[in-house]
């Protein structure tokens, strides 16, 4: 599905941007509760505790009505989405096409996403996994949520440019 800036689906958080997506490419339903959405964010290298606790706080999370939102990345962006999936829905954003599931091994976790929650992209299908999208995704994911939660992030990472974003 693909909604404009205009129509009711589109998230309204994503509106106040400084340049917020003129539309969206979305696979699965974006609901009125999302609008209670919390990021999650992290290390690609997380270690397993990282991933256990972002797991256990996004589940937490999930459980009292909030959704979570993430980048679809290895490490604690997958954790996030796994333990809220488990108790609630979640968003994943990709700075890809909805069509090129990066990295490939989270197709199934995409899969999954879709049917609880949302993929979200600003990206037009065929779009491929390259530098500059990601800090795009960022802002995306920073943009759909009240707050990010940073867990295990190095002094220099994309998951510190979505904090930033939400500064």
């Amino acid at each position: 599905e693909i909604v404009t800036i205009s129509d009711p689906v589109y998230p309204a958080a994503l509106r106040d941007l400084y340049d917020p997506p003129p539309f969206l490419f979305l696979k699965g339903t974006i609901i009125d509760s999302d609008s209670r959405a919390m990021a999650m964010v992290g290390s690609r290298n997380a270690t397993e505790y990282g991933r256990s606790t972002a797991t256990r706080i996004a589940g937490d999370m999930a459980r009292y009505g909030v959704t979570v939102v993430s980048g679809m990345a290895l490490g604690i962006d997958a954790a996030a989405h796994e333990g809220a999936l488990g108790a609630g829905t979640t968003l994943g954003v990709m700075g890809t096409g909805l069509d090129r599931v990066y990295p490939a091994r989270h197709r199934e976790l995409a899969h999954r996403i879709a049917a609880n929650g949302a993929l979200v992209s600003e990206f037009p299908p065929g779009t491929p996994p390259t530098a500059q999208n990601f800090p795009r995704r960022n802002r995306i994911i920073s943009g759909l949520s009240l707050g990010t939660l940073v867990v295990e992030a190095a002094l220099r990472s994309g998951s510190l440019i979505t904090a930033r974003y939400a500064a």
